[in-house]
């Protein structure tokens, strides 16, 4: 934990404007999922649009996870998984720290990056924080699961910590915690932000936990990409699902669970205590979900995964980035005006009536990728996962996304 103290006190120059970045989050008890395994999810909102995915070995324990395609030296991880399946991601929050005038830090990716590197238990990441310096000058909500069935939640300030077990019913009845940019431990009011996302992903949640459909497709499909409103009770899938194509439609877009600031979308499938933890997979949505795709990656597979999620020089960034951003300017269509480009989409360019938008024509390729990615699965929980079956998967996801992108949308990824 001495460098950590070091990264802390030292490094503090590394920091982004803080108070821009809003992610909505939780962590699932594998109680409660329809296959007995924890969920971890992060819908990532930051300024820092551009995202791949990276594999590391520079700690304790190998890992991988979601990066900016800016830091090409992977100084930061902003959700991810290691070779022990343990997984941490976190989301900020403004209300913990109130009166507190201690310059934080924005090291939070710091700290992802050293849990994964040394942590293999939500334990270990216990003392990880107990070795913290007070104060931390830190903010945020930290999501751990881990291969022995831990899944919780830990809301950290400047003083230390509070802990939030997604496996204890009485504090959370439903196997699930939510978390978007405010915390439990800290006031209410104007200071936080987040609570219109929290509650339509709440609702959301509930509705599959009592029909038994929570898994890593739904959250990926139907809370990521939700266009609900808890508070509107807009559903603009709904309400804009019948006009035609090429007719231009213009909707109010703003407090949705995916936002104009939202980066990439991550979930971690855990294992089932005693299952080999190299299962672990992390599907990652990398660039604007509702203009990209969800792919799975392992760290055992290291770096043979997928190159559409990989920076390339070309592009600046990952492959599936660039196309998601570049599909992402026919959603926000609008180019003058403040803030009509950004609070108005065109959500006839998403979904129409001819079954021709951009997530329409995304989906079932989507699909297919879950489909045959679950088979694997299922094959390999039973023989166990071989490196060259594992690439050539890997090639295979690869090369139907590359096809769709020039196919579909006509964006040549080679």
């Amino acid at each position: 934990m001495k460098y950590l103290k070091i990264a802390v006190l030292t490094l503090a120059f590394f920091s982004i404007t803080y108070h821009v970045n809003a992610c909505t989050v939780a962590v699932i008890s594998g109680k409660y999922t329809k296959d007995g395994r924890p969920l971890l999810w992060k819908n990532r909102d930051t300024p820092a649009i551009n995202n791949q995915i990276v594999y590391f070995n520079d700690g304790k324990y190998n890992y991988v996870g979601l990066v900016n395609s800016k830091d090409t030296q992977g100084k930061s991880v902003w959700i991810g998984q290691n070779s022990t399946g343990f997984a941490i991601m976190n989301s900020a929050s403004y209300n913990l720290n109130i009166g507190d005038n201690t310059k934080l830090s924005g090291l939070e990716g710091r700290i992802i990056k050293e849990g994964l590197a040394s942590c293999a238990t939500i334990e270990d990441f216990e003392k990880y924080l107990d070795n913290l310096p007070i104060p931390t000058r830190l903010e945020g909500n930290f999501g751990v699961i881990d291969a022995q069935g831990g899944a919780a939640m830990y809301e950290v300030n400047n003083k230390g910590y509070v802990k939030f077990d997604a496996n204890d019913p009485k504090v959370a009845p439903f196997g699930y915690i939510i978390r978007s940019n405010y915390s439990f431990m800290g006031s209410f009011g104007e200071e936080s932000s987040g609570y219109l996302r929290s509650n339509t992903a709440n609702e959301l949640f509930y509705n599959a936990m009592a029909t038994n459909t929570f898994d890593v497709q739904f959250i990926l499909q139907d809370v990521t990409r939700s266009l609900k409103h808890s508070l509107t009770k807009d559903d603009l899938y709904r309400d804009y699902a019948d006009i035609p194509e090429n007719t231009p439609t213009y909707s109010f877009f703003h407090d949705f669970i995916p936002r104009r600031s939202t980066a990439s979308a991550c979930v971690v499938q855990g294992v089932k205590k005693g299952e080999d933890p190299a299962f672990t997979t992390l599907w990652s949505i990398v660039g604007f979900p509702l203009t990209s795709i969800a792919l799975p990656t392992w760290v055992k597979g290291e770096n043979d995964f997928p190159d559409v999620l990989k920076r390339n020089d070309k592009f600046n960034d990952a492959p599936v980035c660039y196309a998601a951003l570049e599909l992402k300017k026919k959603f926000f269509a609008i180019r003058w005006g403040k803030w009509a480009a950004k609070y108005y989409v065109n959500i006839n360019a998403l979904i129409n009536k001819d079954n021709t938008g951009i997530y329409q024509k995304i989906h079932p390729f989507e699909n297919e990728i879950f489909k045959i990615t679950n088979q694997k699965l299922d094959v390999w929980r039973v023989n166990g996962m071989k490196k060259s079956d594992l690439k050539a998967h890997y090639n295979l996801l690869n090369q139907l996304v590359v096809n769709m992108f020039d196919e579909e949308f006509d964006i040549d990824l080679n």
